[in-house]
């Protein structure tokens, strides 16, 4: 009997020094009858002796080219919504040329650009109604349907009203895409990067825009918009082979598709139990501390959550962007320039997609808010150049030696707003919100993202008309400014952050308490028998 216990010390000890080298998620307590180890054929059963031996779990790297792929195909979304945001601006001329039959007059064109964000803003409400409900990967796979019915609207239209009405249905569309693709890539990525798969929306876009201008200068609208309705149904092939999200499997208390997700996600060799455990934590305290939503929406992190979603929003869209892109052509037209129009934005939509693509390389590197310090200063700086040059213009200065300055700032304010403002703000509002009102508090920060690019389409040029473009441009650098200043003391650092510390700092927690539990969600990696 001594010699058996000896043993079963010997076999415990050796199975402690194996995993304390391993990393450990969770323990499992096995008894195990020491019998066939001891290979004594005259020992009495009776006296079998038996232990407890932990099994050690050795937790490989999760895969991140499943994490990539899902979230390139769900942000083929943004693409789509890139086309129906740049549509208007090869059409517009061709269709006031009279190409599709019917008059179109330059105050048509103003409401055909302009109700497509009055759809967007109907979508964001429809979104946020819904996408808790369905799922993310549902709310994308029928979104193909309004986006398909409008480009037919838009391809067989006999008048401006139904250009208008299929303008409506592309920005219902758009609004709803741009809730459920960031909140589907902020859902599936882990924290390392979250940030990286957050930047693709805006990526698409900017792609999906550089698309339209470049086949809009070799076709005509019709074709154009043909080429621009195929998209979505190739969307909905390659999204149906995606899995759903597993935050709303959990949401919807469906553990078993929850965790055949999360795998998929993470490579079939990589232990998911510690994540697993984590957003099974979260969910359940928020089912515990489960109130009405007019009282969740007045949490302490949820009131901060809405000031920096609705004010980072509301920066992105009166950073001046859609000033700098108006007065391209003139701009370059100003400095002596014999590039044609459509190679001008083509240009400037080359430059806007490689900067796009360096911000989601680097954002997991250097974070958010540096980003954003950085976009808004250069920006702001440019800008106000911008401004002194088109007063000088307006006086009628010499600016013949300084051609190269406006074009240089066109191009670094595009380089500038696609490095930070144009992908962060959409990456900001998947990452503050908790998962008791994101689908809600989400749907607000873009429909009023989408109510500011009604007002900056439709009034920017009655603005530069009576106050001159000089006073325009000076107009959007003070609000980068401000911008600068709310992103510095409003707007916190979310990189390499799970969605429970960020929570936790927006409640006001301190630090220590944030990390202690990110720790506790996780098992030690201590052996314990």
């Amino acid at each position: 009997m001594d010699f058996q216990l000896f043993r079963a010390k010997k076999l415990k000890s050796s199975i402690l020094k194996l995993g304390l080298k391993a990393t450990v998620d969770h323990m499992r307590a096995r008894r195990e009858n020491l019998e066939p180890l001891l290979d004594h054929k005259d020992m009495d059963k009776k006296t079998a002796f038996s232990i407890e031996v932990l099994e050690p779990v050795v937790r490989k790297e999760s895969k991140k080219t499943t994490q990539y792929v899902a979230a390139l195909t769900a942000t083929i979304g943004g693409f789509i919504a890139g086309n129906i945001l740049a549509w208007s601006s090869p059409a517009g001329p061709k269709l006031m040329d009279g190409e599709y039959g019917f008059p179109v007059t330059e105050d048509d064109m103003s409401w055909v650009g302009g109700i497509m964000a009055i759809g967007a803003i109907i979508g964001c409400i429809i979104t946020g109604l819904t996408v808790d409900v369905f799922g993310r990967k549902n709310l994308m796979l029928f979104l193909v349907a309004p986006t398909t019915i409008g480009w037919c609207a838009i391809i067989w239209a006999e008048s401006v009203f139904i250009l208008c009405c299929g303008r409506f249905l592309l920005g219902a569309a758009c609004g709803s895409f741009s809730i459920v693709c960031p909140m589907y890539t902020g859902e599936i990525g882990e924290n390392s990067i979250r940030g990286t798969l957050g930047t693709y929306f805006q990526l698409q876009i900017v792609i999906g825009i550089l698309f339209v201008y470049l086949i809009g200068s070799i076709l005509n609208t019709f074709w154009m918009s043909i080429t621009c309705a195929v998209i979505p149904l190739v969307y909905a092939g390659l999204m149906g082979l995606m899995p759903e999200s597993p935050t709303f499997h959990f949401k919807k208390g469906e553990v078993e598709n929850a965790k055949m997700s999360l795998q998929w996600f993470r490579g079939p060799e990589y232990d998911i139990n510690g994540e697993i455990k984590e957003m099974l934590d979260i969910i359940d305290r928020d089912e515990r501390e489960k109130v009405p939503l007019a009282i969740a929406i007045r949490s302490k992190a949820a009131k901060k959550g809405f000031v920096i979603g609705l004010g980072i929003m509301f920066f992105q869209q009166f950073s001046g962007i859609n000033a700098v892109i108006f007065y391209t052509t003139q701009i370059f037209q100003s400095a002596g320039s014999t590039i044609p129009p459509d190679l001008c934005t083509i240009m400037t939509g080359v430059v806007s997609v490689i900067s796009c693509y360096i911000a989601t390389v680097i954002v997991d590197k250097l974070g958010r808010r540096l980003l954003l310090l950085t976009s808004g200063t250069v920006m702001a700086l440019c800008c106000g150049v911008l401004g002194g040059y088109f007063y000088m213009l307006k006086h009628n200065m010499d600016v013949s030696n300084i051609g190269w300055l406006p074009i240089a700032c066109v191009c670094g304010f595009n380089i500038a707003f696609s490095l930070g403002f144009g992908p962060i703000p959409w990456m900001l509002v998947g990452e503050i919100f908790s998962s008791q009102i994101k689908g809600t508090a989400s749907s607000i920060a873009c429909l009023f993202n989408w109510a500011c690019v009604f007002m900056v389409t439709k009034f920017f040029s009655v603005i530069a008309e009576m106050f001159g473009s000089y006073s325009t441009f000076w107009f959007f650098t003070a609000m980068l400014v401000t911008a600068i200043a709310f992103t510095f003391f409003v707007v916190p650092e979310t990189k390499g952050k799970s969605f429970e510390q960020i929570q936790s700092e927006l409640s006001g927690e301190n630090e220590s308490q944030s990390e202690a539990s990110t720790v506790s969600a996780y098992p030690s990696k201590d052996l314990k028998y």
